[in-house]
């Protein structure tokens, strides 16, 4: 290193001196540097043309990347005072108009706006400057504007925007309410605080009414029923409740799909403790807009503050177009701020006293001045301690005079007003000028305050923060007096929020009257430089509060379906006011420089922050998390701690404390510990009350096992006197009930539905209880008349507690009003009302079957009688109740069931399949039913297991032997063998080991196999007379197979769908019926030598044996056994078939019952269980895996079944939504085609709604679908164009086509019964024989096929067990009246006679119930060793006139 002169290099000498004269000459060389070059070194900053600030230097003074700035407004000035330090910052210098601006007349905006700004002759500066932009423009805006300078009214800009998209146009000429189309929208309004939200509520909603728009609070004192969201148009909640409503898939959830405009009011929030909930919901909402290619516009209110770019990139606002920014010079009334630091240590005598001073000080000036003055203090006692404190210290110095408004013109009318309240301290205050207003008094007198205040016959008005949010109530001057802030939240005293300043801040000045206001904030001298920061838009908006909520924000993410997997997480992030601030300041969140430039986009560090994340809600076993595969999938324990907003925190610790068994001291001692409640601290001066509390029985009847001087005992001791009805007396202690009391009830939901999931009866039992003594406030133990508080009197309730308490609500309702009179020490009258409610009480009947189903499994069927009346309910409300079968213990809930009874709902049946060991054959199990809201609601019914007897298990299933495949050669027939060859070359493992059997012996066979494995083919082998089949559409899709080769062979194929049709006479022919139309052909004499013919019979789809196919058989073989007639059975395969191979006279050697897992084809089947109930929810949450499941399959087709006709199309969205998330914008179409392309196939269509999913490549097939379109769907389903096919439970059987992916969406049904006002819902159950022909659709020759299952969580087991061992069969003829008819028919025809009981005893000999009757007793309710007095019985019934036995 050196320097060069002559182009040498001079050697650098290391000698000290050296040195030193090196240092010294840079030393001259730097000072002899001009300080400023002229040439700028930095990065030209971006012009942003609607940036509007009186201040050169503005948002450029931020001096280090942490975000602070060290720059106060120009002319700012500091005083220094004993008591306290003063800074005043003054008003800022308007920005001068711009040459284009100029304000916009309301006459001239058109007629959907002008009518809706009332009483304004034109929009100001803000608004006129941003109405094209917010009016004529679907742009995402930010609003950056002081408090009071009318963003309110930019909202409703963009409000009025949407309704002029969704007008009619064609209807010009009717009234303009009449054009717009209040279904087809949602505007979502979400403001930070309910007392805001009711405001807007009230605003909005009287300035739209002329357009007939309605406007509702949604927060969580404000619910809204189905049929008010419906017919809502514009909805103003809170951000946690939103963030509530979107994670719900449907129901409240639903609303994010009609949302067309979302409006952020005080998005500065951001940096309070709310901004993770603010980062969350905009996050969920812009990717909606992603995934569903909707269009749902976002509006950003704020008060000023500086990094709002970063803020306006996160809401995904344009910043040449969208961004708006008004610097407190636009506010409307000039406002002159004075921070005042409050000298002595916060809390001190000193400090209060210093405090009281200094607010006389500045109110006296300002009275003296002529100015009213609002001074705002933060607890209701402190509005009168400070009116009381001002008037006495105006007493000692002489200036009492100076308050008092005896001068105002009014004052005698005001003052007869004011005489009339019963609030002392406001008459006595009213006399000296000073008034005071907080949320306590009654309506009547703050109303009053208020109109005084603004008639200026009150000086100054002592109030609470709610009069600033409630109200437009302004005044010359506001104090603040005082920032500490008792939080019930978080248990302690906090700051005052800056939201809560610059709403008082604003009441500051009367527009219109005034030209300026003055507004003053006193705080402890330690939190000056604070609120000097905040109020002045000093401080910029970091995301540090998403990145301590992440963990929860990321599970109700994963539970919503949003999020399946890191990369998805990654993405997500990428949404988020987090990643725009950790790429604006890289070292506040960790990040190097070196990093940014290796990875602008950070996904290494996203990746970091999610795979953390996902760990720990793996480890709470809240989510699946397969690290291999980098995927997600939700837990029982994630999906309810997302749909109550349980911390991550709180399930960690639960997993540790909460056991199977757990008393009511033991449950509430838990709750205690959960973290929602970790804010609740415990003040010294609490502990003698708490201690008082805990020491009542009355009170406090559960041990607190923490004690009163621990937080977690004093929020024990809270909820148990809240329960009790009593408060405290102390105000911290009120406010921390309300807030433990809010929160417990949500909690105890949320532990009710974890121990209900793991089926744990004896902790849901008491935490059921528990719940529903947070919401009535009623102890377990006490009458459950007392719920009736609101229908009955006081001293009603009391005598009934005190002389009928020993009485159930039961018992009362059996009682005459007379009687009830009479005990209650009351006359009849009351008698009769608590009768009444008595009645009322929701009770039920349970009565039960126990059928026996396999040797050990039973299917207990539940009927449960409604056995109270409906009384004042509405029509719409329900009454639900869990129902369940739990073991001898009490410990183990076995199967469950959430039923709901309406109005026209009599009863319920619900069936629990129940395993039951060979072991555990004696004691019994309970069944219980238990209200979801009513205490004391509730009761069991032992179940005896004592007589139980269960058929004996069937252990001889056939083995599948490792054979070589028969060839075709072996068929005898030639044409046969030479019309096979040209499908197949050989049979499969099940057709060999069954040819034999089937095709060759002469005896009866009986073939139980998987569906799919070539039953079907190996009949076409045989050379039937008549085959039956359980239904048409299974008799046409054979008959379709078929026809081909019999054209070939020469044999006439007769498919008989009607009676009227006469006998072929061909000499060759094959009958293929179903068993109605075989038990009317019998009766017919013209088809009898036809049936006479008959040698050969094939019985297909012997699973689905239902009454009249019992009976067809039957009859035909009773009406052949003269002859000699051939019986094949054809069946899926079933867990004992020997009752079935013996009624169709079946050797033992020529019965072949296969297990469903014996498949030639690779079927691979998974069973996905939902713990949420049947319904628009479930459905949501089924999409993903459904989607996941089509696309695992690498192209090859899918059937997607589901419940009903309604779902088709639901369920179609939801997959195109899915495919959109991962951006495939195609759908399910090949690679190689284009929807343009399609658009020929999609003309073709007669209904042109179903072209948008066939583009697609999805197709709906039912019968409501007209035929050419079920036709063209499935010409388009053959040539690979629509891959996936949705199709309704019920057309299962008439769906003609397979499938690589077989997807069962559920398997309830809901099925309406009565019609009008009777219709009673209720939800079935699918047969298990559906759900294995839904299998067996998935089985393809020599290809391999996936079924995946999604059911619910109580009958996974079931089903699994069913699809691995086969199906149960039992006879239904005593659960219709087929049977019955037919006998009747006959004794009319004179064939039988009606009075000779053993003509109808041989015929019942001949049918399955027979066999079964005797080897299940139990399932036909018949004597367990008589089989012959069972029959017998039966046939006593069939003779009288008893409805179906257990129909």
């Amino acid at each position: 290193m050196g320097s060069r002169r002559g182009g040498r290099e001079k050697p650098v000498a290391f000698d000290p001196v050296a040195a030193q004269e090196r240092i010294e000459e840079q030393l001259r060389a730097n000072a002899a540097r001009p300080l400023f070059t002229g040439t700028s070194t930095e990065t030209e900053q971006e012009y942003l043309p609607n940036v509007y600030t009186s201040s050169s230097v503005s948002q450029n003074n931020i001096l280090s990347d942490t975000g602070k700035k060290y720059l106060l407004p120009i002319d700012t000035i500091r005083t220094m005072h004993e008591e306290y330090e003063e800074v005043v910052i003054p008003p800022a210098k308007p920005v001068p108009p711009r040459y284009s601006e100029r304000l916009i007349l309301v006459d001239e905006l058109d007629d959907m706006c002008k009518p809706s700004f009332p009483g304004y002759a034109s929009l100001n500066r803000i608004q006129s400057i941003v109405y094209p932009t917010a009016y004529g423009t679907n742009e995402n805006m930010l609003i950056c504007a002081p408090t009071g300078a009318g963003k309110t009214d930019v909202a409703m800009l963009t409000i009025l925007n949407v309704l002029n998209q969704y007008r009619l146009r064609d209807k010009a000429h009717s009234p303009l309410a009449s054009q717009i189309q209040r279904d087809k929208f949602k505007i979502i309004y979400v403001a930070p605080m309910k007392a805001l939200a009711s405001e807007i509520v009230r605003k909005l909603g009287k300035r739209l009414k002329w357009l007939s728009i309605l406007v509702r609070e949604l927060t969580g004192d404000m619910q809204m029923t189905k049929a008010e969201i419906a017919e809502t148009q514009i909805i103003v909640t809170t951000p946690e409740k939103w963030d509530v409503v979107t994670r719900k898939p449907t129901g409240e959830g639903e609303l994010a799909t009609k949302v067309r405009l979302l409006i952020i009011d005080e998005v500065h929030l951001l940096n309070d403790e709310r901004g993770a909930v603010i980062e969350t919901i905009v996050a969920r909402t812009l990717r909606q807009v992603e995934s569903s290619q909707s269009i749902i516009r976002i509006l950003g209110l704020s008060a000023t503050l500086p990094n709002y770019v970063d803020v306006a990139d996160f809401l995904r606002v344009s910043r040449q177009t969208g961004l708006f920014y008004f610097d407190a010079s636009f506010r409307p009334v000039p406002l002159e701020q004075h921070f005042l630091g409050i000298k002595g240590k916060p809390g001190s005598q000193q400090a209060r006293k210093n405090l009281d001073r200094v607010a006389f000080e500045k109110v006296s000036a300002l009275v003296a001045e002529g100015h009213q003055v609002m001074v705002f203090v933060h607890a209701r006692k402190e509005t009168v301690k400070t009116a009381l404190a001002l008037k006495e210290a105006a007493m000692v110095d002489a200036i009492l005079e100076d308050f008092s408004c005896r001068d105002h013109e009014r004052w005698d009318t005001f003052h007869r007003e004011v005489a009339q309240s019963r609030n002392r301290e406001m008459r006595e205050l009213f006399e000296h000028g000073f008034g005071i207003h907080h949320a306590g008094m009654l309506r009547s007198d703050r109303n009053t305050m208020e109109r005084l205040f603004e008639a200026k016959a009150i000086k100054v008005l002592c109030c609470t923060a709610t009069l600033a949010w409630g109200v437009n109530l302004p005044a010359h001057a506001v104090i603040i007096k005082g920032t500490q802030v008792y939080d019930s939240s978080q248990g302690k005293f906090v700051d005052l929020s800056v939201l809560d300043v610059l709403q008082i801040f604003g009441r500051a000045g009367r527009p219109g009257m005034e030209t300026s206001g003055e507004g003053y904030i006193c705080t402890p001298e330690d939190t000056l430089t604070h609120y000097l920061d905040a109020v002045t838009a000093q401080c910029s908006l970091h995301a540090i509060r998403f990145t301590e909520g992440m963990g929860d924000s990321l599970n109700a993410e994963i539970a919503l379906g949003t999020v399946a997997n890191v990369t998805e997480a990654v993405q997500w992030i990428g949404y988020t006011y987090l990643f725009v601030r950790m790429r604006k300041s890289p070292r506040i969140h960790g990040i190097s420089y070196e990093e940014i430039l290796d990875d602008p986009q950070l996904g290494n560090k996203r990746r970091e922050l999610v795979e953390s994340k996902a760990r720990q809600l793996a480890n709470a076993r809240m989510i699946n998390y397969d690290k291999d595969r980098a995927t997600f999938s939700i837990t029982d324990l994630g999906r309810i701690a997302a749909k109550y907003y349980i911390r991550v925190r709180t399930i960690e610790a639960l997993n540790d404390i909460f056991k199977p068994r757990m008393g009511e001291a033991d449950v509430l001692n838990m709750l205690c510990k959960c973290t929602e409640f970790e804010q609740v601290q415990l003040r010294e001066e609490e502990v003698k009350e708490l201690e008082k509390f805990a020491k009542d029985e009355n009170i406090v009847p559960c041990q607190v096992k923490d004690g009163a001087k621990t937080s977690q005992g004093k929020v024990n001791i809270l909820l148990q006197a809240f329960i009790s009805r009593t408060f405290p007396e102390d105000f911290a202690l009120v406010s921390d009930m309300a807030y433990v009391a809010q929160n417990a009830g949500r909690i105890v939901r949320a532990l009710l539905e974890i121990a209900i999931s793991r089926k744990w009866a004896t902790v849901a039992g008491v935490l059921m209880s528990l719940s529903k003594a947070v919401e009535k406030r009623t102890w377990p133990f006490e009458n459950p008349i007392a719920q009736f508080e609101n229908t009955l009197r006081r001293e009603t309730l009391l005598n009934v507690q005190r002389w009928a308490d020993d009485l159930s609500m039961a018992e009362l309702a059996q009682m005459n009003p007379q009687d009830i009179g009479e005990l209650i020490r009351m006359n009849h009258h009351h008698g009769a009302a608590v009768q009444r409610v008595a009645k009322e009480f929701p009770t039920l009947s349970l009565t039960y079957d126990l059928r026996p189903l396999t040797s050990d499994l039973i299917r207990l069927s539940v009927h449960a009688e409604r056995i109270f009346t409906w009384g004042n309910r509405s029509k719409d409300v329900m009454e639900p109740f869990w129902v369940w079968v739990e073991d001898q213990d009490g410990t183990e809930i076995l199967q469950m069931s959430h039923v709901a009874f309406r109005r026209t709902t009599e009863n319920v049946d619900v069936d629990f399949v129940v395993a039951i060991p060979k072991d555990k054959r004696r004691g019994h199990l309970t069944l219980r039913y238990v209200s979801d809201h009513w205490m004391g609601a509730e009761d069991e019914v032992e179940v005896p297991l004592d007589s139980l007897v269960m058929p004996e298990p069937f252990e001889e299933q056939t083995s599948l032997l490792s054979l070589p495949f028969l060839g075709i050669d072996c068929l005898k027939d030639e044409a046969l063998k030479w019309t096979f060859k040209s499908r197949i070359q050989n049979f499969n493992l099940i057709q060999t080991h069954s040819f034999w059997d089937i095709c060759c012996n002469p005896e009866n066979a009986l073939l139980c196999a998987p569906s799919g494995s070539g039953k079907s083919t190996l009949a076409q082998g045989g050379n039937w007379c008549m085959a039956i089949f359980p239904k048409r559409s299974l008799a046409a899709e054979f008959a379709s197979s078929l026809r081909p080769l019999m054209r070939q062979l020469n044999i006439t194929l007769e498919t008989i769908y009607s009676s009227s049709l006469e006998p072929s006479t061909a000499s060759k022919v094959i009958r293929l019926v179903t068993p109605r139309i075989l038990i009317t052909l019998m009766s017919l004499p013209r088809w009898q030598a036809a049936l006479r013919s008959v040698r050969l019979v094939a019985c297909d789809g012997l699973e689905l044996l239902d009454a009249e196919y019992e009976l067809a058989i039957s009859m035909l073989m009773h009406s052949t056994q003269s002859r000699a007639v051939r019986f094949v059975g054809f069946s899926s395969s079933l867990s004992d078939p020997s009752d079935l191979a013996a009624w169709l006279r079946v050797p033992q050697s020529s019965i072949c019952c296969f297990r469903p897992s014996d498949r030639d084809q690779d079927l691979a089947t998974v069973v996905q269980s939902f713990s949420i109930p049947h319904s628009g929810a479930l459905f949501k949450a089924m999409a993903k895996p459904a989607h996941a499941a089509i696309v695992s399959a690498s192209g090859a087709p899918a059937l997607v079944f589901v419940p009903s006709r309604a779902q088709t199309r639901s369920v179609a969205n939801d997959l195109i939504t899915q495919c959109a998330m991962e951006l495939r914008m195609q759908g399910y179409i090949p690679a190689h085609l284009t929807a343009d392309s399609l658009e020929p196939y999609a003309m073709r269509l007669q209904d042109s709604s179903l072209a948008d999913y066939v583009t697609r490549g999805i197709g709906i097939l039912h019968e409501g679908v007209s035929k050419p379109d079920r036709a063209l769907m499935l010409e388009l389903y053959a040539e690979g164009i629509v891959r996936v096919l949705i199709v309704p439970h019920d057309s299962c059987w008439s769906t003609p086509v397979r499938a690589g992916v077989v997807v069962v969406m559920g398997t309830q049904y809901t099925r309406v019964e009565g019609q009008g006002e009777k219709a009673d819902r209720q939800v079935r159950e699918y047969t298990l024989s559906e759900i294995a022909f839904m299998q067996g659709r998935a089985v393809r020759h020599a290809l391999p096929g996936r079924f995946h299952l999604f059911c619910q969580a109580e009958s996974k087991e079931t089903l699994t067990r069913f699809l691995s061992e086969g199906l149960p069969l039992e006879s239904s003829l005593m659960e219709s009246e087929v049977m019955r008819t037919w006998l009747r028919d006959r004794w009319k025809d004179g064939v039988i006679s009606d009075k000779d009981k053993q003509q109808t005893l041989d015929v019942l000999s001949w049918t399955y119930l027979a066999r079964r009757i005797a080897n299940n007793p139990m399932y036909y309710d018949a004597e367990t060793d008589n089989q012959d007095a069972s029959l017998s019985r039966v046939v006593d019934w069939l003779h009288s006139d008893e409805p179906a036995k257990f129909d």
